[in-house]
Parts: C-alpha cells; structure tokens; sequence
C-alpha cells in the first residue's frame, strides 16, 4: 500500500454506526477526509448533521473536517426513519448534540462534484447513506465516474434478506431511484447488508468486554449509542448483538486484506413502490447480460475487523492489531 493517505468525502445520514465508521476514518493514519456530506435517511436532518458535528468534534477535528447539507429527502419517494432502531436522535435515544458548528456554504451535492472536478483522480467517494446526494452530484457532473478515484458504497442486499423489508436494504429502499442512478452510472465497491450480517456482527460477549472496559471517550460512546440497536434486536430478532455496516466498509478501505472474496457483477435495484421496492437485483449467474461492474464484497474477516474496531476505540489507533 502507499504510504500516502487515501483522500476520501464520506456521504452519511449519522446515527449510530455511521458515527463509528467516522471514527475509524478520522483515527487511521491511512485515510484523510475531505470534507463529510449530510444526506436524508436514518433520522430527522438536523439530527443527522449535529450527529456528524459531534462525532467530528469528540474525535478532535471538527475545525479541520467541515460538514456540508446535502439531501433533505429522496428524490421521488417518501420514507420513514429508523429511530426504531437508532433512537429518535439517531444516537440511542439520549443524546441529542447542539454543538454550535456552522455547515458548509454550499450542499453537498455541489461539494462533491467541485471538490472532484478540483482533484481528478485523487479523491475516494465512501457512501455509507442513501445515495440521493450522490445521484444528484451525477446529474451535475455526468463525468463523476471518471473524476473519482474510486466510490464505496454501503448498501443493498445481494441475493439474501434485507433488514427493512424482506426484499430491500435501508439505504437502497430509502431512495431506490438514486440507487439505481448510482449503479447504473458508477464503478462501485459494494459492502452489502448480507455480508454485514455474517461478517461484522458483535455478539453479547463481545459488546459486555468493551462496556466493561468502557474506560475512553471512544469506547463509552460506542456504549451508549449501542444500547438502543440491541434492545431493537434483541426484540426483533432474539440476538442482543450489533452489526456494523458502514464501519465494515471503512476498515475495508483502510485495510484491504480484510477482504477475502468479492464477485463482479451487474446489479440494478428495483425503483418502483411496493414490495420489491428497493430491491437489489446481483446477476451472479450472468443471465441478463448487463454490464459488469459493480464489485460486490462477499467475504470478510470478521476476527481482524473486531481488533480494528476494538483498537480505535481503547487505542485511538485502528492499525495496531492489523
């Protein structure tokens, strides 16, 4: 790998895992973020842009990182929020940050398609939102694909259940339209809810050793903002566990030995209302004869992913375990 650091924009509608995802970025030597980009999904805006303040703040760079308003809503659809899952601030339910940190002057979408157009090649996209802001960007700057770097995306459900409907991941179901844009139009690397669900859980011991050594800023925040997604599973599913969706796509950026298998393949995602909607279609059988070229993460070390995690939060330092 370079030992220069990899420049990314990273696109998030902050709750609970979003925030820990920041903060594996922000504590890696390997990554430098541009800028954080605010879009509509898990829970009302303004919480979702004081959430992204506060986690900049807490990780100390908050005068350094400027966090510009993308997306209010999807672009045709409505949605619901997953303060079901996340509390109704989209950090547990107690906390509700006001840190008083102006935003970008100008929405996301533009930031992303001028920082692009300044930095040709050098700037990684990570996506851990729906991609409404994304999509948008795509319709002022049809050339994104080959301005970016690279884009990640967190998202989907390639050929298993989603976690919002039977057919569709959240982020994909919010704003399926922009999805479909997304893929449609961009070379993506994408880390999917089937491969969050086998790879990145944290089961009830695990969560109890870091509360119980809960003894960092880091570390107790993780805690607290855990507490209402394992009463949810708890309820819904029978598991008291976590997941981490979009630190899982981080610490595969960050490390790329963290994954062990990925398949290219042309995706689509079903657009329209009702039960499909949102729904990722992978054609891993190549019957459809689309382009190829999304490249889906099917496969990650879950081991080496907890002592990632498990270092940011007691170390401040993601790599020492790698």
């Amino acid at each position: 790998m370079s030992d220069k650091p990899r420049r990314v924009i990273i696109d998030t509608d902050t709750a609970g895992d979003d925030t820990q995802a920041l903060l594996l970025a922000v504590t890696s030597e390997r990554l430098d973020i541009e800028g954080v980009t605010i879009c509509a999904g898990n829970v009302e805006f303004e919480y979702m842009v004081e959430n992204a303040k506060y986690t900049l703040e807490l990780a100390g760079i908050a005068d350094d990182v400027t966090v510009y308003e993308g997306a209010r809503e999807p672009l045709v659809k409505t949605h619901e929020f997953a303060s079901y899952v996340h509390g109704e601030g989209g950090l547990g339910g107690d906390l509700f940050p006001d840190t008083g940190l102006p935003s970008g002057d100008i929405h996301g979408a533009d930031y992303i398609v001028e920082r692009a157009r300044e930095n040709p090649g050098e700037l990684t996209l990570v996506c851990i939102a729906p991609l409404t802001n994304v999509a948008l960007a795509l319709r002022k700057e049809p050339n994104l694909n080959e301005l970016l770097d690279e884009v990640w995306v967190m998202g989907g459900n390639a050929n298993c259940l989603g976690n919002v409907t039977p057919a569709a991941e959240f982020n994909f179901w919010v704003d399926p339209d922009a999805a479909k844009i997304v893929l449609r139009e961009l070379d993506v690397m994408l880390f999917d809810w089937g491969v969050t669900v086998r790879d990145t859980a944290f089961d009830a011991e695990t969560l109890a050793d870091f509360a119980d050594r809960s003894e960092t800023e880091l570390s107790a925040f993780f805690t607290e903002i855990s507490d209402s997604v394992r009463a949810f599973n708890n309820e819904a599913h029978g598991e008291d566990m976590t997941t981490q969706p979009d630190a899982g796509l981080v610490a595969g950026l960050i490390e790329p030995s963290l994954i062990e298998r990925t398949g290219t393949y042309h995706a689509d995602v079903d657009e329209r209302e009702g039960l499909t909607r949102g729904y990722l279609s992978v054609d891993e059988d190549d019957v459809t004869g689309g382009d190829a070229r999304t490249t889906v993460i099917e496969s990650f070390d879950n081991e080496r992913f907890r002592r990632m995690f498990e270092d940011m939060l007691f170390e401040n330092a993601p790599e020492i375990s790698l």
